[in-house]
């Protein structure tokens, strides 16, 4: 059953935008503010509106709000691969393996850190959204590497709050083609939804701010094995960085890479792998350093490069 609203518009809505006002006034999104407008759900004087047209003060305002979705819940189910790095009262680590999301979400079907952990029986913490609990730190659907979940509601806490402050050193390894110049170096540059592709990223002025540290660890002919610590955590940020200094990581068509060098190394995803994690331990405040092994088809790419 869907809810109806009917109400008249407050003196301060008076002149905005239906999906603006809409927003304001309910606690929507103004994307959902709108779509309700655009499939005829809300009515001003019992008059269907638009999401551009403008509210008048003391006009009778109908609305048929959205449909309440149920809670996402993580399916439990044990993950092949999901190795366990450490675990204790307050935290566990895993390699999460390429293909499995850190936690439910709508349009997602496979496999999940959350629900792997729940199949094989550790607890987790109760905070955070019913379908992130334990969530302090994600990583893409298609990165491996270790990641870190809280068991207690204090590793949730200061875990979240030492993610969220970049008290957290965070290492990836990354292999990328070409060889960046310079050879180790920052890359400062903001981040935002690419404008013609919402699903992509790219470096754009108006984007949020993004900073990437990188190294070289290791060249070859056609490619460069880069350690890389990032300042922030935006949304494929070491992905779009080198893609926007023409060195997109190997196997990562998204972001322009060859797909006849990936297949040499037998690529079917981006290289690129979150070798370790530090931070200070909830109970106690000791630094600890989780690190985690590449996985076989990383490791494929790299013995192919070296024996050339």
């Amino acid at each position: 059953m869907r809810e109806s609203r009917q109400m008249p518009v407050p003196p301060g809505l008076a002149g905005m935008r239906v999906d603006a006002g809409l927003a304001k006034l309910l606690g929507l999104s103004r994307t959902a503010a709108a779509e309700l407008a655009e499939a005829g759900d809300v009515q001003v004087d019992g008059v269907d509106v638009g999401k551009s047209d403008r509210l008048r003060e003391d006009a009778w305002l109908s609305v048929l709000l959205p449909e309440v979705q149920a809670p996402l819940m993580p399916k439990e189910e044990l993950v092949e691969g999901m190795d366990v790095l450490y675990h204790d009262n307050d935290l566990v680590a895993v390699h999460k393996p390429v293909g499995v999301a850190a936690h439910p979400s709508v349009g997602w079907t496979g496999p999940t850190v959350i629900g792997g952990l729940a199949a094989a029986g550790f607890r987790i913490s109760t905070s955070g959204p019913p379908e992130r609990q334990g969530i302090v730190q994600r990583l893409d659907v298609g990165t491996s590497g270790v990641m870190v979940v809280a068991c207690s509601e204090r590793g949730y806490s200061v875990l979240k709050r030492a993610f969220k402050n970049r008290e957290v050193s965070k290492t990836y390894h990354a292999l990328v083609q070409g060889h960046p110049d310079p050879s180790s170096g920052t890359i400062d540059a903001a981040i935002g939804r690419h404008p013609s592709a919402g699903w992509r990223f790219c470096v754009r002025r108006d984007g949020k701010p993004a900073v990437t540290h990188y190294k070289t660890l290791e060249a070859f002919a056609p490619a460069t094995l880069l350690e890389v610590g990032l300042e922030t955590g935006r949304t494929h940020q070491i992905r779009v960085h080198f893609s926007a200094l023409n060195h997109p990581c190997c196997g990562d068509p998204m972001y322009g890479s060859d797909e006849a060098l990936a297949e040499k190394l037998g690529l079917t995803r981006q290289w690129l792998h979150a070798v370790s994690v530090g931070f200070r331990h909830p109970a106690d405040g000791r630094w600890m350093e989780i690190e985690c092994p590449y996985p076989d088809d990383l490791q494929h790419a790299l013995d192919v490069l070296r024996a050339q």
